[in-house]
């Protein structure tokens, strides 16, 4: 079985890990590297997988998981450069940073597939996004997808569709996370204690994204379902559309796309 080595195991990274081995992979076939000490011996301890360094992993690892921070990215290329060929594929999850850019740093030949994961990868409910680069084959790219559906749910994109769904996906648990928060501090408004609002909202978040899923009932009729006429939602439903909810939601969202625009551009040599 090919071993994987997690190149930088922060939340995202170990919660890979955490998944791969839930889903049966052993910890023999898995690596990480990890720069703080004190973590690498802490995630060596919790899931028995051996904590190495860059040139151990690229020496041993069929796939390399990139999953440092974007800033990070040149130092650790440079490293790469001279410890890896065509027979490595690189598996990015850096927000922003495109497939040419490792390709331009890595041998030529090296097969690159980019990702946008998303953080409920903590949860195995994560929404990953595969986009292949110049040289990586179809066997690559149902390799890293294998990989990713043991933590959530898979889709292949091209890759000039990336910045839009790092806005969506990638960045879409925080705008769910805020919109609830906004919700709690309306019941505390109401009159009701914290702990009970929050119990309401998030049980009522998770049933209605369950039915979301599971229905494959469109939004707009699952709405309708819960709107009667004259009665509280609607009149819920008329001061959002007031405020202009709709209209923020979409321009928060493409400001979100031209930032991940701009993170790419800031790696272009």
């Amino acid at each position: 079985m090919t071993t994987i080595a997690v190149l930088g195991a922060g939340k995202i990274g170990e919660a890979l890990l955490s998944g791969l081995l839930a889903a049966g992979r052993s910890a023999d076939d898995l690596m990480l590297t990890e720069r703080y000490p004190e973590r690498a011996a802490q995630l060596e301890q919790t899931y028995a997988v051996r904590a190495v360094d860059i040139a151990t992993a690229a020496r041993e690892a069929g796939v390399l998981v990139v999953a440092v921070k974007p800033q990070d990215i040149d130092p650790l290329l440079a490293e790469l450069a001279g410890l890896i060929d065509e027979r490595t594929l690189v598996v990015s999850l850096c927000a922003g940073l495109p497939t040419a850019l490792y390709e331009r740093r890595l041998p030529d030949g090296v097969p690159v597939v980019r990702v946008m994961p998303n953080t409920p990868m903590l949860v195995g409910e994560a929404m990953s996004a595969v986009s292949a680069g110049r040289h990586a084959s179809e066997a690559d790219l149902a390799l890293v997808e294998e990989l990713l559906g043991s933590v959530g749910r898979v889709l292949r994109v091209p890759e000039t569709q990336q910045d839009a769904v790092t806005a969506l996906s990638g960045s879409g648990p925080a705008y769910f996370f805020y919109l609830v928060e906004a919700m709690i501090d309306a019941g505390v408004l109401l009159g009701l204690p914290r702990p009970m609002v929050t119990e309401l909202i998030t049980q009522s978040a998770v049933g209605a994204a369950q039915m979301l899923r599971d229905s494959g009932d469109h939004p707009v009729s699952l709405r309708e379902a819960v709107t009667s006429p004259a009665g509280t939602t609607v009149m819920a439903i008329r001061e959002l559309e007031n405020h202009g909810v709709r209209a923020a939601l979409i321009a928060a969202i493409e400001a979100a796309r031209d930032r991940s625009v701009e993170l790419g551009r800031a790696h272009h040599d």
